[in-house]
């Protein structure tokens, strides 16, 4: 794991706070009135006149004057130095929070191709219907090796298929193999772009977006940002005739020159976001504008078949320890129903929940 600067922000040693750079400013004044006053300067290595010149300083007396002179330098080297960090219009919570990322931000990487081997491979192994998007993952891993990456980012990915085939399951589990937080949003629930790009202090509910939240309650630059059924986010307009479409405020976080100079409008400081790995979902295109489409790699899935279906239960059904019996039984309606109607993952859980939630009732006597 690597760290990169993460934040356009300088932070002050902590140690240098105001009463510190005064206490120091006071001990460089009586150095210079000791000498003006005609004492010895210490001798360089001599720790006996090292402590004489010590005792000399301390002897030196500052007037009331001199130490409001003090104390006024000292805050305006404090405000000064406020200012240039860049975070200074903020509330001292907020600069709290950022002030996590003094030491930078973790990147999570892939250590090897064989690493990238055994990820692709588990991945498949439960998802072998997804095998497009694997395979997309598992290029852009071993591409992250042979280039020698800090930290491993999936190239922005929309993944186009038919609901309940586990494109957000693949998510997750990627996720997990990398060892990566993620982050989740839906299209359908957050329409408007605030809840990626965060909205502008002044409103009423002002907050940053939902990455940003990721990343700096983890403090890892690379989370994984899963939006799903893309398509179906809607364009709210205000009364002002302004768009805060979600497809539209995505646009600068995709393209990689823009993000790693990213400005959030709620802190109003830059952030390198251009380690995330976006993950779209949609079920369609259709709607879908082409500046948006231009900046992903689209990969179009098919669902799992019968077999697949069979498989699933059985993994499934096994982790949430159902017996052999209620197991086989879900199996056989898979099997006989599966070529008729359009079964998916999700039909299957149901089965799964229904069988489990039987098997945990009290037995009536």
């Amino acid at each position: 794991m690597t760290k990169i600067k993460f934040i356009d922000a300088r932070f002050a040693d902590p140690d240098e706070n105001e009463f510190a750079l005064k206490r120091r400013f006071e001990w460089h004044l009586r150095k210079l009135r000791a000498l003006q006053d005609g004492v010895s300067p210490k001798v360089p290595g001599d720790f006996e006149d090292e402590l004489r010149w010590n005792e000399d300083l301390i002897a030196v007396r500052l007037s009331e004057k001199d130490l409001n002179k003090v104390l006024r330098r000292a805050r305006r080297v404090m405000g000064a130095r406020a200012k240039a960090s860049g975070l200074s219009h903020l509330s001292s919570d907020d600069r709290r929070a950022l002030e996590a990322f003094r030491g930078g931000a973790d990147l999570v990487g892939i250590a090897s191709d064989h690493r990238a081997d055994e990820i692709a491979a588990a991945i498949h192994a439960e998802m072998p219907w997804m095998a497009a998007a694997t395979d997309f993952l598992w290029k852009a891993m071993r591409r992250s090796v042979r280039v020698g990456e800090p930290g491993f980012r999936l190239p922005p990915v929309l993944l186009d298929g038919p609901p309940g085939i586990g494109k957000s399951v693949w998510s997750r589990e990627l996720g997990r193999h990398l060892g990566v937080p993620r982050c989740g949003i839906e299209g359908t629930a957050e329409q408007a772009s605030f809840v990626v790009n965060g909205s502008q202090r002044g409103w009423g509910s002002a907050f940053p977006g939902r990455p940003l939240q990721t990343i700096v309650q983890s403090l890892c630059a690379n989370p994984i940002v899963v939006i799903d059924e893309i398509e179906k986010a809607g364009t709210p307009t205000s009364t002002k005739g302004q768009t805060y479409g979600l497809t539209e405020g995505l646009l600068p976080l995709l393209e990689r020159s823009s993000a790693v100079a990213w400005k959030c409008p709620y802190y109003q400081v830059g952030f390198d976001m251009s380690w995330i790995s976006w993950i779209l979902t949609s079920n369609s295109l259709s709607g879908l504008p082409v500046p948006f489409l231009s900046r992903l790699d689209i990969l179009r899935l098919a669902g799992p078949g019968k077999g697949d279906l069979i498989s699933f239960a059985e993994r499934e059904g096994a982790r949430r320890g159902l017996g052999d019996a209620a197991l086989g039984a879900i199996c056989e309606v898979i099997d006989q129903v599966a070529e008729a109607h359009e079964l998916n993952l999700r039909h299957v859980s149901r089965m799964l929940a229904r069988a489990e939630a039987m098997a945990s009732s009290p037995q009536p006597h």
